[in-house]
């Protein structure tokens, strides 16, 4: 007897899944997509995710042979996490608040995580802030037999350079699939918003779905503002929009919200403004298109242009799309410091397995299997999840992966440009002046409002609290506080990142 215990997700390929497993296509989507799992894991056992399409994370039980079988997808979009209690018994799911108040988990930090926290500014890897408490990791399944874990990993992103096609048919090749992958992403009988920013990935996103309402974040500061671009945008392709504009009361009011539904710290600020959009999306839809994915997939970050000058020094210090804060930084400010606890070598298996690849793949990978992963992807879940909203991702797809990993890095970065394959599929329905847009990344205006003696309060207490005294050097962490303040603006980064680190801590560890 098979018993689905967990699940969450969206299969996009359910159509012809209900054809070849025998599953009514009348049910409701929930019932569906159980059926689907549950008589595919029958049918194909652990290769089931070769079948699959979309974003999961489940966990079914075996009565029969007292298995219990996790999986992961392929990149990580849902999480999942496991943990076995002194007792030998598997506990395990989506949400780590329910972990961690189950009978038999032992709640306690896991301190090491900090040094890595303070370089990645996210949990990279697959130990997380709790001790024992393990993410299972993208492309794995995990058994579970007679009081042992056994992890295996189904899919590894690999990269074949093909030099035989043009610009041109790369372009078409990625629009003639993201036209085939749009209908999938959701039900005929569902309505979607379409997230928007003034960048290609959301416009695109939009410009292919049937969204009629577009959902933009804005900042009363124009020099933060992409609302603008995007209502441009929403208006050329003949859609609505919808624009929330955050107060830097209102984002500093939000921190431990979303601190606490994130579960790990997350310093990433965008974060922030992410979940009030959410938020506010959610007051008038229920589902919402999101263009994560194509950044990592097609070479759309500014810093990939250094890929070549960096050469094969890569492997000793790219760790991915962050690095805040070098060794002998950490060693200064930290009361513990782990020799053996190096950021680089999580990123090591991955250079391992890109041996021989050109350095912009080398960054890519990287960042597709520690950045997504750890930073963008919870991201998405969590504030969504919190905010009772679903966010699919088209662009984030197998089938959208396998052109990528196919297209020769002189169509991903050239002098004057990044995505160039991707936005010239994106050109097929966007104007070139959208398409070709100077990529300007989620801003967010917290590198003038941190420094503002009206919003910052709360820091300051933070960074002198006790609990911050257990793990810094307070004098340390507050003279870099003090020089931020005193007009270095470069330094926000490092000042936001413990602080979200001492918020979460709070969140889980004073107040509980």
């Amino acid at each position: 007897m098979l018993e689905l215990k967990v699940y969450r997700g969206h299969i996009r390929n359910w159509h012809e899944l209900c054809e070849d497993l025998g599953v009514s296509t009348e049910i409701s989507a929930k019932e569906r997509e159980k059926a689907i799992i549950l008589k595919g894991y029958e049918k194909w056992g652990t290769d089931i995710a070769a079948h699959l399409y979309g974003m999961f994370a489940f966990a079914i039980f075996d009565g029969e042979k007292n298995v219990t079988f996790c999986l992961r997808d392929h990149f990580g979009t849902k999480p999942f996490y496991y943990y076995v209690t002194e007792s030998g018994e598997l506990l395990y799911g989506t949400f780590i608040k329910d972990i961690i108040t189950k009978d038999g988990f032992k709640k306690e930090l896991n301190e090491k995580m900090l040094q890595l926290y303070l370089t990645f500014t996210y949990v990279a890897g697959e130990e997380t802030f709790f001790k024992g408490l393990k993410k299972l990791m993208p492309g794995h399944y995990l058994i579970f037999k007679d009081g042992k874990v056994n992890i295996s990993r189904y899919w590894t992103p690999t990269f074949c350079p093909d030099n035989s096609k043009t610009l041109e048919d790369w372009a078409d090749e990625i629009h003639d699939t993201l036209k085939a992958v749009m209908p999938q992403v959701k039900t005929d009988d569902e309505k979607a918003d379409s997230f928007l920013s003034g960048g290609v990935d959301s416009s695109y996103v939009l410009a292919m779905s049937d969204a009629q309402t577009a959902d933009s974040c804005g900042y009363d500061d124009e020099r933060f503002d992409e609302s603008k671009l995007a209502a441009k945008t929403a208006e050329l392709l003949g859609r609505k929009h919808a624009v929330c504009k955050i107060q830097p009361e209102q984002f500093f009011e939000n921190v431990p919200y979303v601190m606490y539904n994130m579960e790990q710290p997350l310093g990433d600020a965008s974060a922030i403004v992410f979940a009030i959009a959410c938020k506010e999306t959610a007051k008038h839809t229920k589902l919402c298109y999101s263009g994560e994915g194509a950044d990592e997939f097609f070479g759309g970050y500014n810093m990939y242009r250094n890929a070549e000058r960096y050469g094969d020094n890569l492997k000793d210090f790219y760790v991915g799309n962050t690095n805040i804060m070098k060794e002998d930084e950490k060693q200064r400010i930290l009361k513990n410091y782990f020799a053996d606890v190096l950021p680089i070598d999580i990123a090591r298996p991955i250079y391992a397995e890109t041996e021989g690849l050109d350095p912009l793949t080398k960054m890519s990978d990287v960042d597709i299997q520690i950045w997504l992963e750890g930073d963008i992807y919870l991201n998405v879940d969590k504030m969504s999840e919190a905010a009772g909203l679903e966010i699919r991702m088209p662009l984030t797809d197998r089938r959208i992966f396998d052109i990528a990993s196919r297209v020769p890095s002189k169509y991903k970065v050239n002098d004057e440009n990044n995505k160039v394959a991707f936005r010239t599929a994106a050109a097929k329905v966007l104007p070139e002046e959208i398409a070709f847009r100077k990529k300007l990344g989620f801003i967010v205006p917290i590198r003038i409002w941190m420094a503002d003696e009206r919003y910052n309060k709360d820091v300051r207490e933070k960074f002198a609290s006790d609990y911050a005294a257990k793990f810094f050097k307070t004098d340390e962490i507050k003279a870099i506080f003090d020089e931020y303040i005193g007009g270095n603006s470069d330094l926000w980064r490092k000042v936001w990142t413990i602080y979200t680190f001492l918020v979460w801590y709070e969140e889980y560890f004073v107040k509980a």
